[in-house]
């Protein structure tokens, strides 16, 4: 398969670094990954500091890296031992083709130590802490009504599939959190969403084109699905927010 090519590939670019572990999460790692839609998110965690040096030889395997099927699609952020504490810590970070810092948000360190992938090296629990009680719900509840319910009022972004898909499947996910206090799958918040009064055109719209193959949405359907995921999307939200 492609992505055990690229995955090998890229855990012997690694090797000459000593990583200490690599993990995967998200998709990969909670059984939803679809080859070819779906991300690779992984971490890596170094012995050693990510100094200027070190940046230079992560840019350097990745643009290696770029011929190789997927590529595009992985996405990995590097730790130390010593900087893996922290949620609001910013690490470098391989997404998009470049180089940047951003956290390990509460949501990925609670996936890593439910259903984290080892693909080399120590598992989670003996480098990353635990996340705090709250720490979990209180990023959840900030991302909903801090993020996105910003991002529903600009419309512009909501003819594209990549929008539609990710704020419905992210607040179902949230939603299940603040419930529940567990992490659910894409494909298990597909199924929640009708439960929580989601469009059933719309929910229908995305299990066909993530799980069926089925053609982007275009035209006068993707207007119409816009204006039908922001206006269910925006009072959810709202309500969620003034609910945690």
């Amino acid at each position: 398969m492609p992505t055990d090519t690229l995955l090998a590939r890229f855990l012997d670019g690694l090797a000459p670094l000593t990583p200490v572990a690599v993990w995967a999460h998200g998709s990969l790692a909670g059984g939803d990954y679809v080859e070819g839609r779906s991300d690779l998110d992984l971490i890596t965690v170094l012995d050693h500091p990510v100094g200027a040096r070190t940046a230079w030889r992560l840019a350097s395997l990745h643009a290696r890296l770029r011929s190789t099927p997927l590529a595009g699609r992985l996405h990995c952020t590097y730790l130390t031992p010593d900087t893996a504490a922290g949620a609001g810590r910013r690490h470098l970070t391989w997404a998009h083709e470049r180089l940047f810092k951003r956290p390990v948000t509460p949501v990925t360190r609670t996936e890593l130590h439910t259903f984290g992938r080892v693909l080399h090296g120590a598992p989670p629990a003996d480098v990353l802490p635990p996340v705090p009680d709250g720490e979990l719900a209180g990023f959840v509840v900030r991302d909903q009504g801090d993020y996105w319910r910003r991002e529903v009022d600009r419309a512009a972004h909501w003819t594209q599939d990549i929008w539609v898909d990710l704020g419905l499947l992210t607040f179902a996910r949230a939603t299940v959190t603040l419930r529940e206090g567990r992490l659910i799958s894409k494909r298990e918040a597909l199924e929640v969403l009708p439960g929580l009064g989601a469009p059933d055109e719309v929910v229908a719209d995305i299990r066909r084109r993530r799980y069926d193959g089925a053609a982007p949405a275009a035209g006068t359907w993707a207007v119409r699905r816009a204006r039908l995921t922001r206006d269910y999307l925006g009072a959810a939200i709202d309500a969620l927010v003034a609910g945690s």
